[in-house]
């Protein structure tokens, strides 16, 4: 009797809770609606992934997969002495460019510590010992000459004399020797700058660039919104890495040494240190309002100094520059006035040792032409 009363009233249990469960809103699916009916967590773009790029990033991206098939890796292994005597191997590195498919690539005459030593690591880690076919290095220039077992990718060079401030430009490179095939952005910030280089030599009309630019990228490419190579990283401003001011070597640059060293000529220097003043700064000097290139310094024994050529004496604050003053204003360049900072590097890079170049220069009130012959580097400063 006890057990048929438990009996009946486990059926009654049973038969209440499925008749509960089965007529009300209680129970799994209550408890469960919130969570199967709620949305996911994150949400993602309505178009496909390559929709959403705009036409100067795939410009950026068609550059790159082409450009960084040709920008190389170039260690120099330098012996160096610590204080005890002990000789010790180090490695200096840096970053190059493919210019033609024998193997001829293009860097920074500072990149190569040791000219015996040099390595060259492609896009695809496939490494190559490497020739100094020729270094130039008062413009911070070498050439270099791998033997390839393969076709090789190689980059066009451009026309830097048609740069303009404003101008997108890219950067690619091996910054601090590992972080291989970096693309950085950036626009041309200025023009016709003059910086010292690694070897404390004056390096002028360079291309100022905001383009980050780190310890490791000189020698890469820096290159036009068509893929062509307009300059060659070459330095920055400040010590410990990049804050948005780089520079680069003209690419015309470049080109006048290729030729020269195909052809087996010189290239020619008029050994003088100039700046550029024209507007308030020649008034406050009195000097011609239209301006010129005014001689700083002159450097003993070369062709400028054996023309007569005059440098400053005195040294003068002018607004916030300062000049030395005293010392000739050239006014134009074989018949052309001089409008630009960089007047004589241009009028230079058409000339070859041996070649005559005109001067008009303002001294003493007066005007005059002078005809300078050019010689070669190995007879400047």
């Amino acid at each position: 009797m006890k057990i048929l009363r438990i009996l009946m009233i486990t059926t009654i249990l049973v038969a209440a809770f499925l008749l509960i469960t089965s007529r009300t809103d209680w129970g799994q699916r209550r408890i469960l609606r919130p969570i199967a009916g709620a949305g996911k967590l994150w949400s993602g773009p309505d178009v496909a992934k390559s929709a959403g790029l705009s036409p100067d990033e795939v410009n950026n991206i068609d550059i790159y997969k082409m450009a960084h098939l040709a920008t190389v890796n170039i260690t120099s292994t330098v012996y160096r002495q610590t204080i005890f005597m002990e000789v010790y191997p180090q490695k200096d590195f840096g970053s190059g460019f493919v210019i033609s498919s024998e193997g001829r690539i293009l860097t920074n005459s500072h990149v190569i510590g040791n000219p015996n030593q040099v390595e060259v690591i492609m896009s695809d880690h496939s490494r190559y010992k490497a020739r100094v076919v020729h270094q130039d290095q008062y413009n911070d220039m070498a050439l270099l000459q791998i033997e390839p077992k393969k076709k090789l990718s190689v980059l066009r060079l451009g026309d830097s004399d048609g740069l303009q401030v404003g101008q997108k430009v890219l950067a690619i490179g091996n910054p601090f020797g590992f972080l291989e095939g970096t693309l950085t952005v950036g626009v041309v910030s200025s023009l016709g700058r003059k910086i010292r280089g690694e070897n404390d030599q004056e390096l002028d009309d360079m291309v100022q660039t905001d383009a980050p630019i780190n310890p490791g990228n000189s020698g890469g490419p820096l290159l036009d919104s068509a893929g062509n190579v307009i300059g060659i990283n070459t330095a920055i401003l400040g010590q410990s890495g990049n804050i948005g001011i780089g520079f680069a070597l003209p690419i015309n640059r470049a080109k006048a040494m290729l030729d020269d060293f195909q052809t087996g000529r010189q290239r020619p220097k008029l050994g003088v240190s100039v700046i550029y003043v024209a507007g308030d700064y020649a008034d406050a000097l009195e000097l011609p309002t239209q301006g010129g290139l005014l001689v700083q310094e002159v450097t003993g024994g070369s062709p400028a100094a054996r023309a007569g050529i005059r440098g400053g004496r005195q040294v003068v604050q002018i607004g916030n520059q300062q000049l030395v003053v005293g010392g000739d204003l050239i006014t134009a360049i074989d018949g052309k006035q001089v409008d630009r900072a960089d007047a004589i590097s241009r009028s230079l890079a058409r000339k070859r040792s041996g070649d005559t170049i005109e001067l008009t220069i303002f001294r003493g009130g007066r005007t005059n032409n002078i005809r300078i012959t050019l010689a070669d580097n190995g007879e400047r400063m």
